[in-house]
């Protein structure tokens, strides 16, 4: 339900009654952040709720803004499938169980994908859609490397982060995605680490991450971003969004890759107040 404005309420699982009943077998766990009509932020591949607090909070000034991690990654549940109906449906029960029937939802990425086919299938319960770099088509695998690295890593022969850091380290180069992959290492109680994503998972359904989204054209206001430095939307994609997502418009945000959110912060945040106003 929503937060009085002024108010405001940090991490729990939503959708747990005093009763403990569960109707949907992936409640997801989120935060919350600010007050006011409700904006949902859905993070990409091996990320999670956390990687979107700078812009949530930047959004919270105005709105109720809620972060959850998806299936099989942060602290939602582990699932043995991963697919974008069913993403659409955890997201669609999610909001529901939160009296929140219509929502601004932004998505990037693999979230934007999610976003999207909610916004195919139930056009109602999205007031308008954001989507940040990616595309409804089918995606050119720009991860499968990555996962590999990340599967032959053993957490259980690690005692320190810096023994990960240094194996990645040989097999992915660029330092800024390996210290957002690592984000993903958690130790548990008993000192052993583990992943908080449900990687084997996401490899087993790596083609489904891959896949399109389809439905029927969602008629309200879109927006899609891209970073300049990205490739994930191209200029020739712009025909089969427009076919979606008729009321679709681009911004590109200069100096920017695939991580928007983090290249460039403000400039995202200040894209995205615009579209919200509007």
């Amino acid at each position: 339900m929503f937060v009085a404005k002024g108010l405001q309420r940090s991490d729990r699982f939503f959708g747990l009654t005093l009763c403990q009943k569960m109707t949907h077998p992936t409640q997801l766990f989120s935060r919350e952040f600010g007050a006011g009509s409700p904006v949902i932020i859905l993070h990409g591949l091996l990320g999670f709720s956390d990687n979107w607090q700078t812009i949530a909070k930047g959004l919270a000034e105005t709105h109720l803004v809620v972060t959850p991690d998806l299936r099989n990654h942060g602290r939602s549940p582990h699932v043995p499938t991963h697919t974008y109906p069913e993403m659409a449906e955890d997201l669609r029960v999610f909001m529901e169980e939160k009296w929140m029937f219509h929502a601004v939802v932004i998505g990037h990425s693999m979230g934007g994908k999610v976003a999207m086919q909610l916004a195919l299938t139930h056009p109602d319960m999205v007031e308008k859609l954001v989507v940040v770099d990616m595309e409804p088509g089918q995606a050119d695998d720009n991860h499968s490397d990555i996962i590999k690295a990340l599967l032959g890593l053993d957490l259980s022969k690690i005692t320190q982060r810096s023994e990960a850091e240094t194996f990645l380290a040989e097999r992915i180069p660029d330092f800024g995605t390996r210290q957002f992959l690592l984000k993903n290492i958690t130790r548990e109680d008993n000192g052993a680490f583990t992943w908080k994503m449900n990687l084997s998972v996401l490899w087993e359904h790596f083609g489904d991450i891959l896949a399109p989204v389809n439905g029927d054209p969602f008629q309200k206001p879109a927006l899609f971003i891209r970073g300049s430095r990205s490739n994930y939307v191209k200029d020739s994609d712009w025909e089969h969004i427009k076919l979606l997502f008729p009321n679709a418009e681009l911004v590109t945000i200069e100096g920017a890759g695939h991580w928007v959110h983090a290249d460039k912060p403000k400039e995202l945040l200040e894209v995205l107040k615009e579209f919200l106003m509007e």
